[in-house]
């Protein structure tokens, strides 16, 4: 299979694994939904296919897989919210989980496929069941 199948299945993968969680979020009413986990994720997939393909031999891939794990907190940040008037917090969870699947795409786009399916379920499991509050 050629580099650039691997490079567009990579993608499509990152799209879905990110859709399953931003679903999740998007059927609890939280802002951040499926669109924004499945642009997240791809777009870390992205990046970390262009540096591992793009500068093959002359640059050290992970350093923007680390630009991407420090990117992303602005975005994350964006999702919380505090509320003077009661002292409330929101959106935190949100923002673990955009942190997440900005891991996930890293993840896929560097080929690590059950890493990143692994890291989806136990995502799911914390924010499925209630109990982890």
């Amino acid at each position: 299979m050629s580099d650039e199948v691997v490079m567009v299945l990579r993608l499509l993968t990152a799209a879905v694994l990110g859709g399953v969680l931003g679903y999740q979020r998007e059927r609890s009413g939280k802002p951040a939904g499926t669109r924004t986990h499945m642009l997240i994720c791809m777009g870390a997939a992205m990046f970390t296919l262009v540096s591992i393909y793009g500068f093959a031999g002359t640059a050290d891939p992970s350093r923007l897989a680390a630009g991407v794990v420090t990117g992303i907190g602005f975005i994350g940040a964006g999702a919380i919210l505090f509320r003077s008037g009661g002292n409330y917090i929101s959106g935190l969870t949100t923002a673990a989980t955009i942190w997440a699947v900005a891991g996930i795409g890293v993840a896929v786009g560097s080929g690590l496929y059950l890493l990143a399916v692994a890291a989806v379920v136990l995502a799911l499991i914390v924010l499925l069941f209630p109990h982890f509050k």
